[in-house]
């Protein structure tokens, strides 16, 4: 094929081959052209980009730089709060431990006293107890005495002997004396100044005052109270009948109760028995009230022994006044003396002034005599035969 040979017809042109190739290196070259601005181009915006990536690079490694100073200087701010924080903590810690341990010394302190008072005050607790539990067999027992006769005769002599015994001197009185009739009182107390003998019985009728008490209808109490006022009557009756003699005993002997509730319930709820006691001249006396008739009767006592030693006393008041007139006597002879001897003492000092003027006189070399001393005949001598 030759380079003149139509090749191809474009519209009504034909293309020949060498136009076909020349176009075609045309537009070769002109892709070549293209290519190389393309790839200048391109190369131009590499190189700007690594410029740009550069200067990208350097300014994130200032920025990182100035991080890393930052984060340096919040690594070292941080570690210093660190350390502020942690000896902070420490002394914080410190200072609560010392305030816990004090703390706890104090109240391990109160809890010791607290243990002990409370360990005192169980032991007072059981003292009580025990004091309580004495006090229950007690009172077991005094139930038993109190339901017995013959223990609650013995238990109410025992209480007014020693109410007896405390306030009158031995001699004064007698338990379980003898009368004339044989019969054998409690208590006897001799009067003053007087023969007669007061009586003190101390038997009490205590089953129908236990009954009253443990009644619980009205019958029951009824019986019970007449039952209390038959058994009170008759013992009153028995006491006047046996101890109240004339010439011997006092008008009245005395019904010793040795129970303050016996007796206050007795004066509150039986008074027609007290009118009737009374009217058979026999007194019923509780432990105060007998205590108060002891005091009485030691007055008593105590007054007539100061009648009886009343001459004694007018003796010694009498020999008293003698001793204060002879001691008068003797003021009186010393007050004497005392004048004498104050005349004698200005007699003396009349004589130191004297002498003491002479002195003055003597020390001022005034020598001149008086005309009497002047005129007084000179010594000679006497010649011997």
């Amino acid at each position: 094929m030759q380079l003149d040979d139509i090749v191809i017809q474009v519209g009504q042109r034909p293309v020949t081959l060498l136009e076909l190739l020349l176009g075609a290196g045309g537009l070769a070259l002109v892709l070549l052209i293209a290519a190389v601005i393309l790839a200048w181009r391109a190369q131009a915006s590499r190189r700007s980009e690594a410029i740009d990536a550069m200067r990208r690079t350097a300014d994130l490694e200032y920025r990182l730089a100035e991080l890393s100073g930052t984060l340096r200087g919040f690594a070292e701010q941080a570690q210093g709060t660190q350390m502020h924080l942690a000896r902070t903590l420490d002394e914080r810690l410190d200072q609560v431990s010392h305030r816990l341990g004090a703390s706890l010394h104090d109240q391990t302190e109160r809890t010791s006293q607290s243990l002990s008072q409370l360990n005192e005050r169980l032991a007072v607790i059981d003292s009580a107890q025990k004091n309580l539990s004495a006090l229950s067999s007690e009172m077991v027992t005094l139930k038993d005495i109190l339901a017995n006769k013959q223990a609650r005769g013995a238990y109410g002599q025992g209480r007014m002997e020693a109410i007896v015994r405390d306030g009158l001197h031995s001699s004064a009185y007698a338990f379980q004396g003898v009368l004339s009739n044989n019969t054998r009182p409690d208590c006897l107390i001799r009067l003053p100044d007087s023969a007669l003998r007061l009586v003190i019985d101390a038997k009490f009728p205590l089953e129908a005052f236990n009954a009253l008490k443990t009644a619980k209808g009205d019958s029951d109490i009824k019986a019970a109270e007449t039952q209390l006022r038959s058994d009170v009557l008759r013992h009153v009756k028995d006491i006047s009948s046996k101890y109240l003699i004339a010439g011997e005993t006092h008008e009245s002997a005395i019904m010793f109760v040795p129970s303050e509730a016996v007796y206050a319930e007795l004066y509150e709820r039986f008074e027609d028995v007290i009118q009737k006691a009374h009217r058979a001249r026999v007194i019923i006396a509780s432990p105060n009230v007998l205590m108060l008739l002891i005091q009485t009767m030691q007055a008593i006592f105590k007054d007539a022994r100061m009648r009886e030693q009343a001459g004694l006393i007018q003796i010694e008041v009498t020999r008293m006044l003698e001793d204060v007139n002879r001691l008068k006597d003797r003021v009186a002879d010393l007050q004497r003396h005392f004048g004498m001897a104050n005349a004698d003492l200005e007699k003396l000092g009349i004589s130191a002034d004297r002498v003491t003027k002479r002195g003055l006189r003597i020390e001022s070399l005034d020598l001149t005599e008086p005309a009497a001393i002047a005129e007084a005949p000179k010594p000679r001598l006497v010649e011997r035969g």
